[in-house]
């Protein structure tokens, strides 16, 4: 234990309820997590806190499509957050959301004190609008043409192909994504918090440690170019906080997003009885953290200090900033199978795989984290089977088979033991520092040094002689001894395997435990499998299988990607008559549909139109296939082929049938 208890509360981004957690995001909150639990570990007063971020056009047009409230489509996505969160293992005090009590009051307080400090100013703007849908555009539902590049199909705000920003009505040919409509431009009156009140302060707090370096230059490059006033406010139709003594206007949502740390913490004390004031007052004396993505420092190194300030609430200690995740070096896929959601994932793969795999990645800088899949595979096997598991499964069999599963009254080597404990200081450093990686190699490095030990005095051959009963026992308990504390100093990263191995030893893991001497210990069992390469392949294959059926539908002025005739040339459409249709066991939305397409063999496709249709609905019926797609091996067999379908997806998706008079063979020209 250190000597003073510290006071800390840390948050991560408040991911939108708009659709499921995906490994991308478990980088952060894994990153926390494992942050939080070596504080509570240390012994100091820690709290995590986090909510759905619950309001916006995003969500209201959601629910609209799905023909339910908004408030109904935030609650569903609240429900299956925080399950997969949990089978993470990624504890939260409190798990919140936007769309509160706590957080409207929030946010209707900040907003009065602004406005009585003089930091809300009014200006009437020109923005684009839907003359069909009768509402104001946000700029990602705004696409059209990069003013300087030309790239088509941009959105409202930034071009993916050249990186220029810009305002949408400076887009050339622009479209509204809601209804494909052109839009117009119409004034409005909007609320804004003039930053440049907050000037002085900010400078002062970004350029005093609150932030990593490389984030520090890229906001002080903001004030070079002067801030710009802050818009606040959205017009009706919104699915938000309507903002007081103003008529259809709304707060935007990242004006209340970060507000939900200060609601959810809020919701906490009022259950736990704790001091909220003590936290959040401006001269506060405890610790406040942010965790978030490289992609919304502006708002939480700009924006939110100066929401804080002006308002009397207290502003962070530290901002820390991470970076994206790649998947073998490049961008998560949908169409590799990449972009893996956290439920497909645990339908395959133990959690704790992926916690230890990010921490051995993770440091304090702001690079992107690769998931290269051979290298998680051999490292996990490597690391926590073969090195960590492997000193338990060595010496704890001698103890329960020839002493009742006690340990000796003594260690053979106490300083080596002490060597461990000693261990424990440098990587309390590089926790409290989040340099994961070295943190894991400090204890990989320790593993290696108790393995070394097992070899050296070999309990497998002890065992064999007469008379060396002590001398075994007391080399197993060595062994066991160190294991203890090398599973206490990865326990913030492994809390599932870390409650077996307490069950296994019969004690509470603590960060530098003493020795278990002449105590017992109850039968080892494997505490963690070797991860197979036929693991990973299966939920690349899941998070592939449904990519036709999940995929939205786009109006024709949103064309991804224009290809030339010689291009689609080479797709051969073939008409294909379904002679078979079955569902698929193990498979969430497949179906596996046997065509004939005039071949001498029929062929198998695998389809992602579970949802849609009944087997019996599909046979005789004719349809459309691409006869010279590659084969591709999934988990369930080979799918030699494609169906052509279409639509939203789920039920509302339909394989295209051919006129009456087609016939299996016949080329789709």
């Amino acid at each position: 234990m250190e000597n003073s208890t510290r006071k800390i509360l840390v948050t991560s981004a408040l991911p939108y309820a708009n659709g499921s957690i995906h490994i991308g995001h478990l980088v952060e909150y894994i990153q926390t997590d494992i942050w939080v639990r070596f504080q509570k570990l240390r012994g100091h007063e820690c709290y995590y806190v986090c909510a759905d971020d619950a309001h916006g056009t995003p969500i209201m047009l959601r629910a609209q499509k799905e023909g339910i409230e908004p408030e109904q489509l935030v609650a569903k996505f609240n429900v299956e957050h925080q399950a997969d969160f949990a089978d993470f293992a990624i504890e939260f005090d409190n798990y919140y959301s936007t769309h509160s009590d706590e957080n409207k009051y929030f946010s209707q307080l900040i907003y009065q004190r602004l406005t009585e400090g003089g930091h809300i100013e009014r200006r009437t703007i020109s923005q684009f609008y839907d003359p069909v849908e009768k509402m104001f555009l946000p700029d990602r539902f705004i696409r059209g043409e990069c003013p300087k590049c030309s790239a088509k199909d941009q959105y409202g705000d930034s071009c993916e192909v050249c990186g220029k920003t810009y305002n949408p009505t400076e887009l050339k040919n622009p479209t509204s994504a809601i209804s494909g409509a052109k839009p117009i431009e119409k004034e409005s009156e909007h609320l804004f918090i003039n930053l440049s009140n907050f000037e002085s302060m900010l400078k002062d707090w970004i350029n005093s440690g609150t932030v990593q370096n490389s984030i520090k230059h890229k906001l002080n490059e903001w004030f070079e170019a002067g801030l710009q006033s802050w818009d606040i406010s959205r017009d009706a139709p919104y699915f938000g906080f309507e903002i007081p003594g103003e008529k259809d206007k709304y707060f935007y949502v990242w004006l209340d997003a970060p507000i939900g740390y200060i609601a959810s913490f809020k919701n906490l004390c009022e259950r736990k009885n704790l001091n909220f004031d003590e936290f959040w007052q401006a001269n506060s004396k405890t610790e406040l953290y942010h965790f978030i993505g490289k992609d919304i420092v502006y708002f939480h190194s700009l924006f939110w200090p100066a929401m804080l300030t002006g308002s009397g609430f207290r502003k962070p200690t530290s901002v820390f900033v991470h970076g994206f995740l790649t998947v073998d070096g490049k961008k998560m896929s949908k169409s590799r199978g990449t972009f893996i959601n956290a439920r497909t994932y645990l339908n395959h793969l133990n959690p704790e795989y992926l916690r230890y795999y990010f921490a051995a990645k993770l440091n304090q800088g702001v690079e992107d984290v690769d998931l290269n899949l051979e290298d998680f595979c051999q490292r996990v096997n490597s690391d926590l089977v073969g090195k960590v598991v492997n000193i338990a499964s060595r010496c704890a069999g001698f103890i329960s088979k020839r002493f009742n599963g006690k340990l000796a009254d003594n260690l053979p080597n106490q300083e080596l033991y002490q060597q461990f404990i000693n261990a424990g200081v440098t990587i309390a450093t590089m926790y409290e520092q989040r340099e994961y990686n070295k943190t894991v190699r400090e204890i990989m490095s320790l593993a290696d040094q108790a393995n070394q030990y097992i070899d050296e005095h070999k309990p497998w051959v002890i065992a064999k002689q007469d008379g060396q009963e002590q001398e075994l026992q007391a080399v197993c308990t060595q062994g066991l001894n160190l294991f203890q504390i090398l599973m206490a100093y990865l326990s913030p990263i492994l809390p599932v395997m870390t409650k077996q191995v307490e069950k296994f030893l019969q004690t509470t893991l603590i960060w530098q435990p003493k020795p278990l001497l002449n105590h017992t210990i109850q039968q080892f069992k494997p505490l963690m499998k070797r991860v197979e390469a036929k693991q990973v392949a299966a939920m690349i294959a899941d998070s592939t299988e449904s990519l036709t059926a999940n995929t939205p539908s786009k109006s024709a002025d949103s064309i991804k990607e224009i290809i030339s005739y010689d291009d689609f040339a080479k797709v051969d459409l073939r008409i294909a008559r379904i002679i078979k249709a079955e569902y698929v066991e193990g498979a969430q939305k497949l179906l596996c549909l046997t065509l004939d397409i005039g071949e001498e063999k029929p062929r198998n496709v695998f389809a992602g139109i579970k949802d849609a249709y009944e087997p019996e609905q599909l046979v005789n019926r004719l349809t459309v296939m691409v006869a010279n797609l590659a084969p591709r091996k999934m988990r369930f067999g080979l799918s030699e082929g494609m169906v052509l379908a279409a639509g939203p997806g789920k039920k509302d998706l339909f394989i295209l049938s051919p006129d009456t008079g087609a016939q299996p063979g016949m080329r789709v020209k």
